[in-house]
């Protein structure tokens, strides 16, 4: 990257060189991953900021976010605004005085005092190579349109949606079996890594920003569940990916015999049909033609049950060949 400007130093630290105040905010488990690597570098974490608790599992209880979950068990103060628009709402923000605002996965766009409160600026975590996705869901489209590779970028923010200069990248290959779950782990692990880094860079000295080329811009869109369902006259190649890419979250689905089941690992194989007929159905997997290729279910599950081999699941809800999945 060729340098253009500097973030300007948070001062020579003391002793270890940790003497940010480094406010946070996040809210997933990716987020959390970072807050922990933040507060075991010893750096001072004045307020930790995250989305309200909410409902979830089948009693719909009000459940605290993962960020908040750690906060709390390391002792640190979190406040749960709905939005950063007022004063009212970024009061505990200013009362904490951060050096530098860390976000990832928070959830809610920083408007401009926010930007601004901090005297160091805020520094974002991305889960993706800028310019290529930004957005919401980087690790999802990435492998949903085959990319080879991705990464963590941080980058320094600014008012637009990831438009900001960069301030540290780092490429990680996309292996050809991983899905959402097992790439998010190990972004999750490079974000932090790599947060801990920057921040006692800029303990230590003055920040290198590089400005984010204008070429290959693409955006992630937010995930759907509407876009689960599978339209079996795309090519087996595209739909592997989508099963991939929506593995844990909102998870491939294909209706048979008016039944929607979820499809949580496939692959693709050779073979030919009609878009969703089924060609085989065996402890291997239930194979169903594309409209390229065919596609091996894997891992399934039906509604009431759980996730389950292919094996397993045929024990208690027997597929044919000649049966047909719904096109979509």
């Amino acid at each position: 990257m060729t340098p253009t400007n500097q973030i300007p130093s948070g001062g020579q630290a003391s002793g270890s060189g940790v003497s940010l105040k480094v406010a946070f905010a996040g809210t997933p488990a990716f987020a959390s991953a970072a807050l922990e690597a933040i507060i075991e570098a010893g750096f001072e974490v004045p307020l930790v900021l995250t989305q309200p608790d909410r409902p979830a599992g089948r009693g719909m209880k009000l459940v605290a976010s993962p960020v908040k979950q750690l906060a709390l068990a390391h002792g640190i103060a979190v406040d749960q605004p709905e939005r950063l628009r007022t004063d009212a709402q970024r009061a505990a923000l200013a009362a904490s005085a951060p050096d530098v605002l860390v976000v990832a996965a928070y959830g809610l766009i920083l408007p401009p005092p926010v930007l601004a409160l901090p005297r160091l600026g805020c520094i974002n975590i991305h889960a993706s190579l800028l310019p290529r996705w930004r957005g919401a869901a980087p690790i999802h489209r990435a492998i949903e349109a085959g990319d080879a590779e991705t990464g963590i970028t941080i980058m320094r923010m600014d008012e637009g949606l990831d438009t900001g200069p960069m301030l540290a990248m780092r490429a990680l290959p996309i292996l050809p079996r991983d899905t959402t779950a097992s790439l998010h782990d190990k972004l999750a692990a490079l974000g932090a890594e790599m947060i801990v880094e920057t921040l006692l860079q800029l303990s230590a000295g003055p920040l290198t920003e590089t400005p984010q080329p204008e070429a290959g811009v693409t955006y992630a869109d937010k995930i759907s569940r509407e876009e689960a369902a599978i339209d079996w006259r795309r090519p087996a190649i595209e739909l592997d990916r989508a099963v991939r890419a929506f593995n844990p979250f909102p998870v491939a689905t294909g209706r048979l015999s008016d039944t929607v089941i979820k499809i949580w690992q496939a692959e693709p194989v050779e073979g030919g049909g009609a878009p969703g007929e089924v060609l085989g159905a065996d402890g291997k997997g239930v194979r169903v033609a594309c409209g390229e290729g065919a596609l091996r279910l894997i891992d399934l599950q039906r509604p009431g049950s759980r996730r389950m081999s292919a094996g397993e699941f045929l024990r208690g809800f027997p597929v044919s060949p000649g049966e047909s999945f719904t096109l979509s």
